[in-house]
């Protein structure tokens, strides 16, 4: 059955909640790093790459009867980034790129969450990369199986804004749009 909550101000990584089992609320307040994933596409030359990253901590604390005080967030590890090849993974860290040395974590933390109804929120909040941060708006669907949450998200970046692939990377070599989606697993409390 599909329920829907009026008020919804959560996360930060864009959540569209899905089907719930039955219309009590749900409380999601841990999420389980190994069932969860962050990966990335964009286009390189006239090829499409795939990438993701392994190690990231996410942090949630949602219930659907006040998402309003929902919050979350994000810390990914940038070496710990697999973009298809030892060789590309290798360059993603130097300066013109994620700099990792220097800026070695991707963060986000929410500000607010909307509610779009049918379980679709949009998360709002900060995202800082390369010292540099932006407000994000992120789309997410949330969805119920049994007694675990799904949070999936999407959303689009320009490396650009982040001041990433600098240089000879600025020009078309590499697109300035990184889609970035996520699923994160939580399990009710």
């Amino acid at each position: 059955m599909n329920v829907r909550f009026p008020r919804l101000a959560v996360l930060a990584v864009v959540l569209t909640v899905g089907y719930l089992p039955c219309a009590h609320a749900v409380q999601y307040k841990q999420v389980n790093q190994a069932a969860s994933k962050i990966s990335f596409t964009y286009n390189q030359f006239t090829s499409r790459v795939y990438g993701t990253f392994g190690v990231f901590e996410a942090k949630l604390d949602f219930d659907t009867a006040n998402p309003a005080a929902a919050r979350a967030s994000l810390t990914i590890q940038l070496d710990s980034i697999d973009a298809g090849s030892s060789d590309a993974n290798t360059e993603l860290q130097k300066p013109a790129w994620f700099d990792s040395a220097v800026y070695p974590v991707a963060t986000f933390e929410s500000t607010d969450v909307k509610a779009l109804g049918d379980n679709k929120y949009t998360i709002i909040g900060k995202l800082t990369l390369r010292g540099v941060t932006r407000d994000v708006a992120v789309p997410v669907l949330l969805k119920a199986e049994d007694t675990i949450g799904i949070f999936d998200g999407e959303l689009t970046l320009k490396r650009s804004d982040f001041k990433i692939g600098e240089g000879e990377y600025a020009d078309t070599v590499v697109s300035d749009d990184i889609n970035i989606r996520f699923k994160m697993v939580a399990p009710q409390q």
